[in-house]
């Protein structure tokens, strides 16, 4: 099984990994990457080797949408392995009420880890600095829009911003988090699933979220969902960023 993945995002990529993982762990995977629209591939430079279905002539732009192909088309395998998304409102209110908690937590140390091999080069580490806002500076602002009137943040301005979010002492912070994280752990279904049911899309979704989390160093999980955490990372063959935790 050959999937291309240039997700810009690090919990799309662990998505993308544990989901074929979980989905076929018998299938030696030559690689992981997200195949990006030919538009997208022309103003990337990408190669023309990506994941095309020679039949169907056949790419796909989306990290979810590429979960549910696999999960559905019997050339991949086995389907239906993955139940639908639940569509809970209440996971995806706490998603949102810890956005910018999380970005000003999980960004700085992303870049400051210098363990991930996506940010091993310097080239590597400020390509993220420069597309990823820190709050409360929001994405127009952050990155402009390419015309003269709004060009963006100047990027010694975004370093400075990166260096100080993580020079910051992060305790206020990583206490908010810590109680947010009881929250969340009341509304797991179990220690292997999220919603009732088993295995879903909610689960891949979530799961690869709060991966992003164990690289801050401090965080107390609540005790059910970290056996999810640790149940999941196992069946997935997908570790966490614990041992290198900022």
């Amino acid at each position: 099984l050959f999937v291309y993945d240039c997700a810009p995002c690090l919990h799309v990529s662990s998505l993308m990994i544990s989901c074929c993982l979980l989905l076929y762990p018998s299938q030696p995977m030559v690689t992981y990457n997200l195949v990006l629209s030919k538009n997208q591939s022309k103003q990337h430079n990408q190669p023309k080797y990506q994941q095309e279905l020679p039949e169907d002539n056949f790419v796909m732009g989306e990290s979810l949408d590429i979960i549910a192909k696999i999960d559905t088309d019997p050339r991949f395998g086995p389907t239906n392995q993955i139940l639908p998304a639940s569509g809970r409102k209440d996971i995806k209110a706490w998603q949102k009420s810890v956005q910018t908690l999380l970005r000003t937590l999980q960004r700085p140390r992303y870049v400051a880890t210098g363990l991930l091999p996506e940010f091993q080069q310097i080239d590597g580490r400020h390509a993220f600095i420069k597309n990823h806002q820190l709050p409360p500076y929001e994405k127009p602002e952050w990155k402009g829009d390419g015309t003269q009137e709004n060009p963006g943040m100047d990027m010694d301005v975004k370093l400075k911003l990166y260096a100080e979010a993580m020079a910051a002492d992060p305790t206020p912070l990583v206490e908010d988090l810590n109680a947010r994280l009881v929250e969340l752990d009341d509304m797991l279904y179990s220690e292997h699933y999220c919603s009732e049911g088993g295995f879903s899309l909610d689960d891949v979704d979530l799961w690869a979220r709060l991966r992003s989390i164990t690289i801050v160093s401090g965080v107390q999980w609540p005790s059910k969902l970290r056996s999810y955490m640790d149940n999941l990372s196992a069946l997935g063959d997908v570790p966490l960023y614990d041992e290198m935790a900022l």
